[in-house]
């Protein structure tokens, strides 16, 4: 009887008191005190008004309030430093971090082992990183407003959402602007980031050594890079969109064994596309419009499969400097091309004429950039006949055998629609100053 009754009060001590529901008031020192007073599964709603930072939450907590409630870190390294799993960040407006590149100051720093958090309907502001998730699996960053610094050079700011060396993250339905870049992920696999806004960035997403993840229904618009996908394998990026982006709207380096689908990019970026030593990937339906370049293929990329995707209206529609002709169509469709002209006969949706898109004097012009002071001379425009009735004197090149008589369609939003244009309106020669693609090494 009395080892029953022993085992039977052990057991209640081991049993977990229930969670309370903490009303936490504005002050100096009265946040940090109430995490420190606090059990596993309390949740701490902090009334409106100034709540004093840093803190570190080192147990499954719950922090929530109105957008009134400020937590501010004072300038001090990170604002909220999660060191345990399953805390909810909910609510909240954030702000105030330090601005430390080296020690990756932010207003929200999920550390190693502190798994599965929630992040979610906050308003971060002016911090250097919005939310650093640093090591933590399964994290959810989800409906935040997060704007950036506006200074000192962009490559020199902090990202909205940095994702490092943490499998399982979903970051959705997130607004991200001004900072670096809106996501950053590094070293981390099977994240899923979706439906997010980014605008006024350096990269709206950008991949480093992240494998088997999906990057889909999300918007950049005004951004120098829109979908920046490097020495990463086993990508889906779906359903995107990229508005009057600057520099490129998605970019393959080093990617292989990627689905790109569906994605569309137009308003005058200078490459739609740009595929770098990319290998093995689907590319379809897919459109690319407006650009000064429409798709850039270099570097040795091989067997890539390109379908279904539609180039309008693009200065060069193609650039690809190669010796040997490689085909752009898969099972007897290929991709449409508004500068073909051409018949459907049969009225099977395929053009009765194969389509290159780029001659002799487009290879002239890309080496010899010369060359274009003679585009309007007669010879040059004899060239061009020849070789268009000549087909055995073209070079090699991208040659589509089944060019589709019809553009695919991808709607964009009203919202947006108007977002592009304010991006558009603000571009000038001064966006590319302070920001060079090609400098791969500053991440």
């Amino acid at each position: 009887m009395l080892r029953a009754l022993t085992l039977v009060l052990s057991f209640l001590i081991a049993l977990p008191l229930s969670a309370a529901e903490i009303s936490v008031p504005s002050g100096s020192g009265l946040l940090a005190n109430a995490i420190a007073g606090a059990t596993s599964g309390d949740v701490l709603t902090l009334e409106a008004g100034l709540h004093a930072g840093p803190v570190i939450i080192d147990l499954p907590l719950t922090l929530t309030g109105p957008p009134e409630a400020i937590i501010d870190g004072m300038g001090q390294g990170t604002v909220i430093t999660i060191d345990a799993s399953d805390v909810v960040i909910k609510g909240l407006t954030i702000t105030g971090s330090g601005l430390d590149s080296k020690n990756l100051d932010a207003g929200i720093k999920i550390l190693k082992k502190a798994d599965r958090a929630l992040i979610e309907g906050n308003r971060l502001l002016g911090n250097l990183h919005g939310v650093d998730v640093h090591g933590g699996h399964d994290a959810v960053v989800r409906e935040n407003t997060i704007e950036g610094t506006q200074t000192p050079r962009m490559n020199d700011r902090g990202n909205g959402i940095y994702v490092w060396n943490s499998p399982g993250t979903v970051v959705e339905g997130n607004s991200v602007r001004w900072g670096r870049d809106g996501i950053f992920s590094n070293a981390s696999r099977k994240g899923t980031y979706r439906n997010n806004l980014f605008r006024d960035l350096r990269f709206a997403v950008h991949y480093m050594y992240t494998n088997d993840s999906e990057v889909s229904g999300n918007v950049s618009i005004g951004n120098h890079l829109g979908f920046a996908i490097m020495f990463s394998n086993n990508v889906i990026l779906q359903d995107n969109l990229s508005l009057s982006d600057i520099s490129h709207g998605m970019m393959l380096n080093y990617a292989n064994n990627a689905d790109v689908s569906g994605n569309l990019v137009r308003g005058g970026a200078n490459r739609c596309t740009f595929i770098y030593n990319a290998h093995k990937n689907l590319i379809y339906n897919n459109r690319f419009e407006g650009c000064n370049i429409g798709i850039h293929f270099t570097a040795g990329s091989e067997r890539n499969i390109l379908t279904g995707n539609a180039f309008l209206g693009n200065r060069t529609q193609v650039k690809y400097v190669g010796t040997r002709d490689i085909e752009w169509s898969f099972e007897g469709r290929g991709n449409y091309w508004s500068d073909h002209s051409s018949f459907d006969l049969n009225g099977d949706g395929i053009a009765d004429s194969a389509f290159r898109p780029n001659d002799l004097m487009d290879h002239l012009l890309w080496s010899q950039p010369a060359v274009a002071l003679l585009t309007g001379a007669p010879a040059v425009q004899l060239i061009r006949w020849a070789q268009s009735s000549f087909p055995a004197t073209l070079p090699g090149g991208v040659v589509d055998s089944a060019p589709l008589m019809v553009a695919p369609t991808i709607t964009v939003l009203p919202q947006y629609t108007a977002m592009e244009a304010d991006a558009a309106s603000r571009r000038n020669e001064s966006d590319f100053d302070d920001f060079d693609v090609n400098d791969l090494a500053t991440h």
